[in-house]
């Protein structure tokens, strides 16, 4: 019997689980794609293809030769360019694309939310007085507040912020989630925050700052999401399961 092919475009929590369920079944061959920005990623239940693949063309291309059922776009809610990348591979080599996306934060009582589109417009929100930022948006968007030099930054990531930040002020914490709402108090304390810089990614890994700040009383400048697409979209591993299930048995009954 010929095994279905799917190839996970990863890096997210949510792209290992899915990948370890899949693992699980024998009429499926799984592939996770990594783009190795992480130094050292965490172990997975597939074989792993690291690095970028050239764009769209080298995306389609590699669809092609590896005879591909199904791309499921499972990477991280802000990564834009892959998610578009994906979008335009899979219409050019004319197989199915499932996003699976984890589901927002949603502002509950006593959250003090500043939402914003961009990081730039966060950097704007945090005002000219000088602030104790924590930055907690990952290393790749972290230079953009060099442009608010009088804040003093707490800069958490995964991987070093290379290039450093030219901003005066500025402490780098190196951390892999999850991380727990009691540890997320204490450090919120210790450094004496007063504003959280955070994306709205979503997930549990990293919401205990959101609930730590709602704690404290501490203010949020949130950084939303684009607008979604459209086409087929999860929000959880188990309805990802279910839609690959569908796309590919549509997509062999189409005879491709």
């Amino acid at each position: 019997m010929d095994k279905g092919r799917i190839l996970i475009l990863g890096g997210t929590t949510e792209a290992r689980d899915l990948a370890a369920r899949l693992a699980r079944r024998a009429d499926l061959d799984v592939t996770l794609s990594l783009a190795g920005r992480t130094l050292d990623p965490a172990p997975q239940p597939v074989p792993v293809r690291s690095g970028g693949f050239g764009g769209v063309e080298g995306l389609a291309a590699y669809l092609h030769e590896e005879a591909v059922d199904l791309l499921i776009d499972a990477t991280h809610p802000f990564a834009r360019q892959i998610s578009a990348n994906a979008r335009a591979a899979s219409h050019a080599a004319g197989i199915p694309l499932l996003r699976l996306e984890r589901l927002g934060w949603e502002e509950t009582q006593g959250d003090r939310w500043t939402r914003v589109a961009s990081i730039a417009g966060a950097v704007a929100a945090l005002g000219e007085e000088p602030r104790r930022v924590f930055l907690a948006i990952g290393r790749q968007e972290a230079k953009a507040f060099d442009a608010a030099p009088q804040h003093h930054y707490l800069v958490r990531s995964v991987d070093p912020v290379t290039p450093p930040l030219d901003a005066p002020d500025v402490e780098y914490l190196l951390a892999r989630g999850p991380f727990a709402v009691e540890a997320e108090v204490e450090l919120l304390q210790d450094r004496r925050i007063e504003v959280i810089v955070s994306k709205n990614s979503g997930g549990e890994a990293t919401q205990g700052k959101i609930v730590a700040a709602r704690i404290l009383g501490l203010p949020v400048v949130l950084v939303e999401r684009a607008a979604a697409d459209d086409g087929h979209r999860a929000g959880t591993v188990g309805e990802a399961l279910r839609l690959a299930d569908h796309l590919l048995g549509a997509f062999r009954k189409r005879g491709v």
